[in-house]
Protein backbone atom coordinates (compact mmCIF):
# COMPACT_ATOMS: atom_id res chain seq x y z
CA UNK A 1 0.00 0.00 0.00
CA UNK A 2 2.58 2.36 0.50
CA UNK A 3 4.52 1.60 -2.78
CA UNK A 4 1.08 2.14 -4.18
CA UNK A 5 1.10 5.73 -2.42
CA UNK A 6 3.89 6.22 -3.31
CA UNK A 7 4.07 6.03 -6.62
CA UNK A 8 1.22 8.87 -7.11
CA UNK A 9 3.89 11.69 -4.99
CA UNK A 10 5.98 13.26 -7.28
CA UNK A 11 9.29 12.35 -7.34
CA UNK A 12 10.65 15.29 -6.13
CA UNK A 13 8.22 16.05 -3.54
CA UNK A 14 8.78 12.16 -2.07
CA UNK A 15 12.43 12.86 -1.94
CA UNK A 16 12.01 15.81 0.36
CA UNK A 17 9.04 13.87 2.72
CA UNK A 18 11.23 11.08 2.85
CA UNK A 19 14.30 13.29 3.92
CA UNK A 20 11.80 15.07 6.20
CA UNK A 21 10.82 11.21 7.92
CA UNK A 22 14.53 10.82 8.12
CA UNK A 23 15.22 13.64 9.90
CA UNK A 24 11.94 13.69 12.41
CA UNK A 25 13.60 12.05 15.74
CA UNK A 26 16.44 14.35 15.44
CA UNK A 27 14.15 17.44 15.04
CA UNK A 28 11.62 16.12 17.62
CA UNK A 29 14.99 15.68 20.03
CA UNK A 30 16.26 19.13 18.98
CA UNK A 31 13.31 20.98 20.18
CA UNK A 32 12.72 18.88 23.69
CA UNK A 33 16.42 19.44 24.35
CA UNK A 34 15.81 23.42 23.94
CA UNK A 35 12.71 23.84 25.64
CA UNK A 36 13.83 21.66 28.36
CA UNK A 37 17.09 23.34 28.49
CA UNK A 38 15.96 26.91 28.99
CA UNK A 39 13.20 25.86 31.56
CA UNK A 40 16.03 24.66 33.84
CA UNK A 41 18.41 27.67 32.94
CA UNK A 42 15.59 30.09 33.25
CA UNK A 43 12.75 28.65 35.50
CA UNK A 44 15.33 26.24 37.77
CA UNK A 45 18.50 28.63 38.41
CA UNK A 46 16.51 31.76 37.31
CA UNK A 47 19.23 32.50 35.01
CA UNK A 48 18.55 35.64 33.04
CA UNK A 49 17.20 35.51 29.43
CA UNK A 50 19.81 32.42 29.19
CA UNK A 51 19.33 32.09 25.39
CA UNK A 52 22.76 29.91 25.04
CA UNK A 53 21.31 27.13 27.25
CA UNK A 54 18.50 25.89 24.18
CA UNK A 55 21.10 27.00 21.72
CA UNK A 56 23.72 24.52 23.14
CA UNK A 57 21.86 21.89 23.46
CA UNK A 58 20.23 22.50 19.43
CA UNK A 59 24.20 22.62 18.35
CA UNK A 60 25.62 19.67 20.12
CA UNK A 61 22.47 17.23 18.91
CA UNK A 62 21.66 18.49 15.22
CA UNK A 63 20.35 16.53 12.43
CA UNK A 64 23.23 14.46 12.15
CA UNK A 65 23.17 11.15 14.66
CA UNK A 66 27.20 10.87 14.95
CA UNK A 67 29.53 11.80 17.47
CA UNK A 68 27.24 13.87 20.05
CA UNK A 69 28.90 13.12 22.66
CA UNK A 70 31.99 14.70 21.34
CA UNK A 71 29.92 17.55 19.95
CA UNK A 72 28.91 18.31 23.60
CA UNK A 73 32.19 18.09 25.01
CA UNK A 74 33.37 20.59 22.24
CA UNK A 75 30.93 22.85 22.45
CA UNK A 76 31.18 23.56 26.31
CA UNK A 77 35.03 23.56 26.24
CA UNK A 78 34.94 26.17 23.38
CA UNK A 79 33.07 28.33 25.52
CA UNK A 80 34.70 28.06 28.31
CA UNK A 81 37.68 28.74 26.47
CA UNK A 82 35.82 31.94 24.67
CA UNK A 83 35.03 33.08 28.52
CA UNK A 84 38.24 32.80 29.95
CA UNK A 85 39.85 34.78 27.25
CA UNK A 86 37.37 37.03 26.78
CA UNK A 87 36.97 38.48 30.09
CA UNK A 88 40.98 37.80 30.67
CA UNK A 89 41.61 40.52 27.86
CA UNK A 90 38.76 42.81 27.79
CA UNK A 91 39.71 43.77 31.64
CA UNK A 92 43.06 44.53 30.75
CA UNK A 93 42.39 46.26 27.38
CA UNK A 94 39.16 47.36 27.44
CA UNK A 95 36.82 47.23 24.58
CA UNK A 96 37.34 48.20 20.93
CA UNK A 97 37.41 46.82 17.32
CA UNK A 98 41.29 45.75 17.73
CA UNK A 99 40.49 44.54 21.02
CA UNK A 100 37.95 42.25 19.52
CA UNK A 101 40.71 41.35 17.07
CA UNK A 102 43.07 40.36 19.64
CA UNK A 103 40.35 38.04 21.76
CA UNK A 104 39.24 36.08 18.92
CA UNK A 105 42.62 35.23 18.00
CA UNK A 106 43.60 34.16 21.16
CA UNK A 107 40.88 32.21 21.92
CA UNK A 108 40.79 30.31 18.81
CA UNK A 109 44.65 29.60 19.26
CA UNK A 110 44.25 28.32 22.58
CA UNK A 111 41.22 26.05 21.29
CA UNK A 112 43.40 24.96 18.38
CA UNK A 113 46.23 24.20 20.81
CA UNK A 114 44.18 22.25 23.48
CA UNK A 115 42.14 20.51 21.03
CA UNK A 116 41.93 19.03 16.95
CA UNK A 117 37.91 19.50 17.43
CA UNK A 118 36.68 21.49 14.74
CA UNK A 119 33.93 23.12 16.80
CA UNK A 120 36.02 24.21 19.68
CA UNK A 121 37.72 27.18 18.07
CA UNK A 122 34.17 28.59 16.46
CA UNK A 123 32.69 28.27 19.88
CA UNK A 124 35.82 29.97 21.62
CA UNK A 125 35.77 32.68 19.17
CA UNK A 126 32.48 33.37 19.04
CA UNK A 127 31.78 33.79 23.16
CA UNK A 128 35.22 35.76 23.44
CA UNK A 129 33.47 38.24 20.53
CA UNK A 130 30.13 38.30 22.78
CA UNK A 131 31.45 38.69 25.86
CA UNK A 132 33.75 41.67 24.30
CA UNK A 133 30.69 43.40 22.80
CA UNK A 134 28.01 42.34 24.74
CA UNK A 135 29.04 42.01 28.57
CA UNK A 136 30.29 45.14 30.26
CA UNK A 137 34.20 44.90 31.83
CA UNK A 138 33.39 43.89 35.51
CA UNK A 139 30.14 41.43 35.22
CA UNK A 140 31.05 38.24 35.57
CA UNK A 141 30.22 36.33 32.54
CA UNK A 142 30.42 32.43 33.64
CA UNK A 143 26.37 32.30 33.95
CA UNK A 144 27.30 31.79 29.75
CA UNK A 145 29.03 28.78 31.02
CA UNK A 146 26.69 27.25 33.20
CA UNK A 147 24.21 27.50 30.19
CA UNK A 148 26.74 26.04 27.75
CA UNK A 149 26.78 23.17 30.39
CA UNK A 150 22.81 22.97 30.59
CA UNK A 151 22.40 22.52 27.14
CA UNK A 152 25.27 20.21 26.44
CA UNK A 153 23.74 17.80 29.26
CA UNK A 154 20.14 18.45 28.39
CA UNK A 155 21.03 17.27 24.72
CA UNK A 156 22.77 13.78 25.83
CA UNK A 157 20.22 13.31 28.10
CA UNK A 158 17.49 13.76 25.37
CA UNK A 159 19.67 11.55 23.39
CA UNK A 160 19.40 8.70 26.43
CA UNK A 161 15.84 8.94 26.79
CA UNK A 162 14.52 10.17 23.29
CA UNK A 163 16.96 7.69 20.99
CA UNK A 164 16.73 6.52 17.72
CA UNK A 165 16.80 2.66 17.13
CA UNK A 166 20.82 2.57 17.03
CA UNK A 167 20.57 -0.85 14.58
CA UNK A 168 17.65 0.71 12.66
CA UNK A 169 19.65 3.30 10.08
CA UNK A 170 22.62 1.81 9.75
CA UNK A 171 21.08 -1.39 8.96
CA UNK A 172 18.94 0.09 6.22
CA UNK A 173 22.00 1.79 4.69
CA UNK A 174 23.54 -1.30 4.32
CA UNK A 175 20.82 -2.57 2.47
CA UNK A 176 20.28 0.15 0.36
CA UNK A 177 24.25 -0.36 -0.96
CA UNK A 178 23.61 -4.09 -1.19
CA UNK A 179 20.07 -3.35 -2.98
CA UNK A 180 22.46 -1.51 -5.43
CA UNK A 181 25.27 -3.77 -5.92
CA UNK A 182 22.20 -6.54 -6.77
CA UNK A 183 20.47 -4.42 -9.45
CA UNK A 184 23.87 -3.12 -10.60
CA UNK A 185 25.28 -6.69 -11.22
CA UNK A 186 22.83 -7.52 -13.21
CA UNK A 187 23.15 -4.19 -15.39
CA UNK A 188 26.35 -5.28 -15.88
CA UNK A 189 26.15 -8.71 -17.17
CA UNK A 190 23.08 -7.87 -19.44
CA UNK A 191 25.87 -5.00 -20.57
CA UNK A 192 28.38 -7.67 -21.06
CA UNK A 193 26.50 -10.19 -23.13
CA UNK A 194 25.22 -7.35 -25.15
CA UNK A 195 28.61 -5.74 -25.60
CA UNK A 196 26.80 -2.76 -24.52
CA UNK A 197 29.72 0.26 -24.14
CA UNK A 198 26.88 2.73 -23.00
CA UNK A 199 25.14 0.35 -20.73
CA UNK A 200 28.52 -0.58 -19.20
CA UNK A 201 29.35 3.50 -18.93
CA UNK A 202 26.22 3.72 -17.18
CA UNK A 203 27.02 0.82 -14.49
CA UNK A 204 30.35 2.28 -13.67
CA UNK A 205 29.08 5.73 -13.20
CA UNK A 206 26.13 4.40 -10.90
CA UNK A 207 28.96 2.24 -9.04
CA UNK A 208 31.30 5.26 -8.96
CA UNK A 209 28.18 7.56 -7.15
CA UNK A 210 27.54 5.26 -3.80
CA UNK A 211 30.47 6.85 -2.17
CA UNK A 212 27.60 9.10 -0.21
CA UNK A 213 25.74 6.20 0.78
CA UNK A 214 29.12 4.25 2.18
CA UNK A 215 29.92 8.05 4.02
CA UNK A 216 26.18 7.59 5.53
CA UNK A 217 26.52 3.81 6.35
CA UNK A 218 29.93 4.80 8.46
CA UNK A 219 28.13 7.68 10.16
CA UNK A 220 24.77 5.76 10.99
CA UNK A 221 26.97 2.87 12.38
CA UNK A 222 29.02 5.65 14.56
CA UNK A 223 26.29 6.74 16.10
CA UNK A 224 24.35 3.73 16.47
CA UNK A 225 27.24 2.42 18.79
CA UNK A 226 27.23 5.86 20.66
CA UNK A 227 23.16 5.56 21.56
CA UNK A 228 24.15 1.78 22.86
CA UNK A 229 26.54 3.14 25.20
CA UNK A 230 24.70 6.42 26.05
CA UNK A 231 20.61 4.68 26.07
CA UNK A 232 19.80 2.15 28.73
CA UNK A 233 17.09 1.35 26.69
CA UNK A 234 19.38 0.15 24.08
CA UNK A 235 22.12 -1.32 25.62
CA UNK A 236 20.44 -5.02 24.68
CA UNK A 237 21.14 -3.94 21.08
CA UNK A 238 24.96 -3.58 21.71
CA UNK A 239 25.61 -7.03 20.04
CA UNK A 240 23.58 -6.61 17.03
CA UNK A 241 25.07 -2.78 16.52
CA UNK A 242 28.88 -4.48 17.14
CA UNK A 243 27.77 -6.94 13.95
CA UNK A 244 26.51 -4.22 11.61
CA UNK A 245 29.65 -2.01 12.49
CA UNK A 246 32.02 -5.01 11.19
CA UNK A 247 30.13 -5.48 7.67
CA UNK A 248 30.42 -1.49 7.20
CA UNK A 249 34.48 -2.36 5.62
CA UNK A 250 33.77 -5.44 4.14
CA UNK A 251 30.75 -3.37 2.19
CA UNK A 252 32.86 -0.45 1.13
CA UNK A 253 35.44 -2.88 -0.15
CA UNK A 254 32.92 -4.66 -1.88
CA UNK A 255 31.72 -1.53 -3.48
CA UNK A 256 35.26 -0.78 -4.60
CA UNK A 257 36.12 -4.07 -6.07
CA UNK A 258 32.74 -3.82 -7.96
CA UNK A 259 33.78 -0.49 -9.58
CA UNK A 260 37.50 -2.26 -10.58
CA UNK A 261 35.37 -4.67 -12.08
CA UNK A 262 33.01 -2.69 -14.18
CA UNK A 263 36.12 -0.70 -15.06
CA UNK A 264 37.95 -3.57 -16.48
CA UNK A 265 34.46 -4.56 -18.25
CA UNK A 266 34.24 -1.18 -20.28
CA UNK A 267 37.83 -1.37 -20.97
CA UNK A 268 37.78 -4.92 -22.46
CA UNK A 269 34.33 -4.55 -24.44
CA UNK A 270 35.78 -1.18 -25.93
CA UNK A 271 38.98 -3.12 -27.52
CA UNK A 272 36.52 -5.41 -28.83
CA UNK A 273 37.09 -8.34 -26.84
CA UNK A 274 33.88 -11.03 -25.75
CA UNK A 275 34.45 -11.15 -21.89
CA UNK A 276 33.81 -15.07 -21.47
CA UNK A 277 30.52 -16.58 -20.71
CA UNK A 278 31.51 -18.34 -17.51
CA UNK A 279 32.59 -14.67 -15.63
CA UNK A 280 29.73 -13.00 -17.25
CA UNK A 281 27.50 -16.02 -15.49
CA UNK A 282 29.76 -14.92 -12.00
CA UNK A 283 28.94 -11.84 -12.30
CA UNK A 284 24.71 -12.18 -12.86
CA UNK A 285 25.23 -14.76 -10.16
CA UNK A 286 26.36 -11.90 -7.42
CA UNK A 287 22.62 -10.73 -7.70
CA UNK A 288 21.47 -14.03 -5.54
CA UNK A 289 23.98 -13.23 -3.54
CA UNK A 290 23.60 -9.62 -2.71
CA UNK A 291 19.63 -10.05 -2.25
CA UNK A 292 20.48 -12.83 0.43
CA UNK A 293 23.13 -10.20 2.03
CA UNK A 294 20.37 -7.53 1.90
CA UNK A 295 17.46 -9.81 3.27
CA UNK A 296 19.81 -10.98 6.02
CA UNK A 297 20.92 -7.35 7.04
CA UNK A 298 16.72 -6.66 7.20
CA UNK A 299 16.39 -9.94 9.29
CA UNK A 300 15.02 -9.54 12.83
CA UNK A 301 17.71 -11.71 15.15
CA UNK A 302 16.16 -15.32 14.93
CA UNK A 303 14.50 -14.66 10.94
CA UNK A 304 15.87 -16.47 8.00
CA UNK A 305 18.31 -15.43 6.31
CA UNK A 306 20.91 -15.50 8.88
CA UNK A 307 24.52 -15.07 8.61
CA UNK A 308 24.92 -18.94 7.87
CA UNK A 309 22.19 -18.76 5.59
CA UNK A 310 24.29 -15.57 3.42
CA UNK A 311 27.47 -17.56 3.76
CA UNK A 312 25.83 -20.97 2.28
CA UNK A 313 24.56 -19.06 -0.49
CA UNK A 314 27.56 -17.09 -1.04
CA UNK A 315 29.38 -20.25 -1.29
CA UNK A 316 27.82 -21.54 -4.15
CA UNK A 317 28.63 -18.43 -6.27
CA UNK A 318 32.57 -19.04 -4.85
CA UNK A 319 32.52 -22.39 -6.29
CA UNK A 320 32.03 -20.97 -9.77
CA UNK A 321 34.24 -18.53 -9.74
CA UNK A 322 37.40 -21.23 -10.32
CA UNK A 323 41.07 -20.13 -11.04
CA UNK A 324 40.73 -22.63 -13.89
CA UNK A 325 38.60 -20.24 -15.70
CA UNK A 326 41.73 -17.55 -16.28
CA UNK A 327 43.25 -20.68 -18.33
CA UNK A 328 40.62 -20.13 -21.21
CA UNK A 329 40.99 -16.74 -21.92
CA UNK A 330 43.25 -14.63 -23.52
CA UNK A 331 43.19 -11.21 -22.34
CA UNK A 332 44.87 -10.58 -19.17
CA UNK A 333 41.96 -8.03 -18.61
CA UNK A 334 39.50 -10.69 -18.37
CA UNK A 335 42.04 -12.62 -15.82
CA UNK A 336 42.12 -9.90 -13.61
CA UNK A 337 38.54 -9.08 -13.82
CA UNK A 338 38.29 -13.04 -12.39
CA UNK A 339 41.15 -12.18 -9.81
CA UNK A 340 38.73 -9.12 -8.90
CA UNK A 341 35.39 -10.90 -8.63
CA UNK A 342 36.98 -13.72 -6.30
CA UNK A 343 38.33 -10.93 -3.90
CA UNK A 344 34.58 -9.60 -4.32
CA UNK A 345 33.87 -12.93 -3.44
CA UNK A 346 35.50 -12.41 -0.02
CA UNK A 347 34.37 -9.45 1.08
CA UNK A 348 30.39 -10.66 0.52
CA UNK A 349 31.69 -13.39 2.91
CA UNK A 350 33.39 -11.26 5.20
CA UNK A 351 29.84 -9.16 5.12
CA UNK A 352 27.94 -12.85 5.71
CA UNK A 353 30.01 -12.68 9.04
CA UNK A 354 33.32 -14.71 7.75
CA UNK A 355 36.49 -13.33 9.19
CA UNK A 356 39.05 -12.63 6.29
CA UNK A 357 41.05 -15.72 6.93
CA UNK A 358 38.26 -18.71 6.45
CA UNK A 359 36.66 -16.40 3.53
CA UNK A 360 39.87 -16.63 1.46
CA UNK A 361 40.26 -20.15 2.43
CA UNK A 362 35.96 -20.50 0.81
CA UNK A 363 38.12 -20.03 -2.62
CA UNK A 364 41.14 -21.88 -2.32
CA UNK A 365 38.56 -24.96 -1.68
CA UNK A 366 37.33 -24.54 -5.53
CA UNK A 367 40.87 -24.59 -6.68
Amino acid sequence: MRSRLAAKIPGFLLVRLRRLWLAAVPILQCAIAAGLAWWIAADVLHHERPFFAPIAAVVSLGLSLAKRWRRSVELIGGVLIGIIVGDAVISFLGEGGWQITVVVAIAMSVAVFLDKGVMIPLQASSSAVLIATLIPPGVSSFGRAIDALIGGGVGILVVAVVPVNPARRARRDAAGILEKLRDLSGDLAMALRLEDEEGLDQVLATARGTQGEIDSLRADVTAGQEIGRISPLHWSSRERIKRIAATADPIDNAVRNFRVICRRAVGVTRRGIVVEPEIIDIIDGLQVGFETLRAMMMSQPGETPDQADAARVIRTIVRTARLSIAERVDDLSEAAMLAELRSLLVDMLMVAGLKKSSAVAQLHLTE
